[in-house]
């Protein structure tokens, strides 16, 4: 697993909630100019999973490329988990599909930027 669990819990909560806390702030212009939009997200989550990956590699000495790929996959599970509660129903509601083809797929960078991480490490 990961070193710091808890750690890498609560990063991976905070890299889902700085974009959808963006998301949330921005919304108008999902319906004003949705190409940006759409543009201004992918930056956000890229921003957040490089703050968090930074930090963790600060708390966690000796981290080795297998453990960032866990931890890049950990975020991406948490991200796709907690999207999937607030896009299930309710006003945001979306079906499966639609998510990954307008959200989760954006996800798949999470995994790669912190594998990019344990390259560098190596």
């Amino acid at each position: 697993m990961v070193t710091k669990l808890k750690l890498a819990f609560a990063y991976g909560f905070l890299v889902w909630l700085i974009p959808f806390a963006l998301a949330f702030a921005i919304f108008p212009i999902h319906e004003s100019d949705r190409i940006f939009f759409e543009s201004i997200m992918p930056v956000a989550v890229v921003l957040a999973v490089v703050v968090f990956a930074v930090a963790y590699g600060k708390q966690v000495k000796g981290i080795i490329l297998a453990e960032w790929v866990r931890l890049g996959i950990l975020w991406l599970l948490i991200s796709v988990a907690v999207d999937l509660l607030m896009f299930s129903w309710g006003p945001m509601r979306m079906s499966l599909v639609n998510y990954f083809k307008d959200i989760g797929f954006t996800y798949l960078m999470i995994p790669i930027i912190t594998a990019g991480f344990g390259y560098l490490k190596k």
